[in-house]
């Protein structure tokens, strides 16, 4: 629990009876990022006031201030946290120039609608206490380190969450699962990031708060405190969008790069290309009210479109964002891109052959961009125990890796939490994500019963529509005018032939050869008048991951119940007595 966190919750408890559980976090949130900047700006406050009053224009006034202090932001303002209370009068007035008077870069009191809140908290007479509360916090960097910040953001965010009632996944990733995809998706390029002075660039698409970026950064820093990643996300939720860029903004990185907004609807970054790109897009959730605009923009983007090669079923949108990624992956001529992606199970497997999603992952496993799967264990997010999976794709894979993916198994590494938070019981230690790692990166040579290398055509199969002949009344097959039987729709069946039946490796080139060799074995012994319908064949992808590491075990031995299920009658026996006497 974040200590931070806890304190400023405290703060929250002064706003019961005029507020709501669910209205505090649009009082704490920004009040919590505009103390945070207000203590960054502190000791360079009279430098930028000097420096605002010399240069009119904003450019230049933006150019000079990062001259003199480093930082790109900057407040205009006669007011900040260390003279607002002197006037009681006029604090609700003073405390609105304050908000006004941010340099154009920081429009993240505008999604809080901020002020209509001050004016709610003088009404209530609240809003000196709540000030003097939060002048009482000392959220400078030096003090509250921005790992520190983080955490005590997703705390609030999650505690207000809880008070309304709501789910958190849409807003927060746990650090523990961001830290394994962080290292996955470096682990292949690690060698490539300690080089001087290298430049990288990283895309979240469903920012969030900016956990996932935070955390990249960190983990390239540790690497090599030289190398400087370039952090781009796109958010739609107003106040997680309002965090990350104050996150970012207190970071020193360039806030432009955060946009506000739907991805799916309106990429902020059409045309641009990333290194590294990682997500954890909503799960199940419903895309029917963009449906148009989705599919509108696939049939005037055509072939080179992000949403060519498929679309999922309008009741989950997750792998919409899957290809969203793949269209942000640069491009191999230019260095190649990677992605890491979390998302629950279904894009494994759902959907028929030539259905969106079965297309999704005909493209994702036929163009050799699926590098890696990871299970994580169950009960690992807040708002949801279901199995979830780490995908990493990759367009520039190493030579041993090209034409295979590796499944990895690792629902058996995790650690039991001293206190449930939410859904959540479970986490990942660092020993849990070095056993993850290593498996990723032992790839043929790693545990059997945890890691399965398998060939990318070894997902394919196809679907074949078995008919056999309709008879007439007096049992006599019916023919058409070219006097070939017609199928009876009662006796058709389906039958789904992997393209590795019979030991083949042909891939799609064994199309017919391995779907005859399966007809003439598993179907005509058992039905010798039945034929393929050869026009109706299709072709499909899935991911089984499950299956590839099911362990059969026996049941119990039937002396083993028996002595059992007595033991169960005896009881029932005793307890049937009682009531008797």
């Amino acid at each position: 629990m974040s200590t931070l966190g806890s304190f400023i919750w405290s703060i929250a408890d002064q706003l019961r009876g005029p507020y709501r559980p669910n209205q505090y976090g649009n009082v704490i949130l920004p009040l919590t990022i505009l103390r945070r900047l207000d203590c960054i700006l502190e000791p360079d406050l009279e430098t930028v006031r000097e420096l605002a009053a010399m240069y009119a224009s904003p450019g230049r006034r933006k150019l000079e201030v990062n001259k003199a202090t480093g930082r790109p932001f900057y407040n205009t303002s006669n007011y900040s946290f260390a003279n607002l209370l002197e006037d009681a009068d006029g604090l609700a007035d003073n405390l609105a120039d304050y908000i006004d008077q941010w340099s154009p870069d920081v429009d993240v009191f505008e999604y809080f609608d901020f002020k209509k809140e001050i004016l709610a908290l003088q009404k209530a007479g609240l809003l000196r206490q709540v000030i003097t509360s939060f002048k009482a916090v000392d959220l400078h960097p030096d003090v509250v380190s921005n790992a520190d910040m983080g955490d005590a953001f997703e705390y609030i965010i999650r505690k207000f969450n809880e008070a309304a009632n709501e789910t958190s996944g849409d807003h927060y990733t746990p650090r523990d699962a961001i830290r394994l995809l962080v290292d996955l998706l470096f682990a292949e390029k690690d060698a490539d990031l300690t080089e001087a002075g290298i430049v990288r660039t990283l895309y979240d698409p469903t920012a969030g708060t900016g956990g996932m970026l935070a955390l990249a950064e960190e983990h390239l820093l540790a690497q090599n405190p030289d190398a400087k990643l370039s952090l781009y996300g796109q958010e739609y939720n107003p106040q997680s969008y309002a965090i990350c860029k104050s996150d970012l903004l207190a970071k020193g990185h360039d806030a432009s790069n955060i946009a506000f907004g739907n991805t799916l609807t309106d990429d902020a970054f059409k045309g641009r290309q990333f290194d590294f790109c990682m997500s954890n897009p909503p799960y199940g959730v419903d895309w029917k009210q963009y449906g148009k605009a989705i599919t509108e923009e696939r049939a005037s983007a055509g072939p080179y479109g992000r949403f060519a090669p498929g679309l999922p079923s309008t009741s989950d949108g997750q792998m919409l964002f899957l290809l969203h990624l793949v269209h942000k992956m640069r491009e191999p001529e230019d260095g190649g891109g990677r992605v890491g992606i979390v998302m629950n199970g279904s894009p494994l497997f759902n959907g028929a052959a030539e259905s969106g999603p079965s297309n999704i992952r005909k493209y994702l496993l036929e163009e050799d961009l699926v590098e890696a799967i990871v299970a994580l264990p169950t009960n690992m997010f807040f708002n949801t125990g279901i199995a979830t999976y780490i995908w990493i794709l990759d367009n520039i894979k190493h030579p041993d890796r090209q034409g295979l993916v590796q499944l990895i198994d690792g629902t058996s590494f995790w650690t039991k939490m001293r206190k449930n938070l939410g859904a959540k019981n479970r986490e990942l230690s660092e020993e849990d994500r070095d056993n993850v790692v290593r498996l990723y990166a032992d790839f043929t040579d790693a545990d059997p019963d945890y890691s399965k290398v398998l060939r990318n055509d070894e997902f394919g199969y196809w679907t074949i529509v078995v008919e056999r002949p309709l008879h007439d009344e007096t049992g006599k097959p019916v023919v058409d005018r070219k006097g070939k039987p017609k199928a009876d729709p009662k006796k058709r069946d389906a039958e789904n032939v992997p393209f590795t039946y019979g030991g083949s490796s042909a891939g799609t080139a064994g199309k017919i050869d391995v779907i005859q060799a399966y007809f003439d074995t598993e179907v005509k012994p058992h039905v010798p008048d039945a034929w393929i319908d050869w026009a109706k064949v299709k072709t499909g992808y899935e991911i089984p991951f499950t299956r590839h590491f099911y362990k059969y075990l026996p049941p119990r031995p039937l002396a083993e119940i028996d002595a059992d299920l007595e033991k169960q009658v005896a009881k029932i026996l005793d307890l049937l007595r009682e009531v008797e006497q």
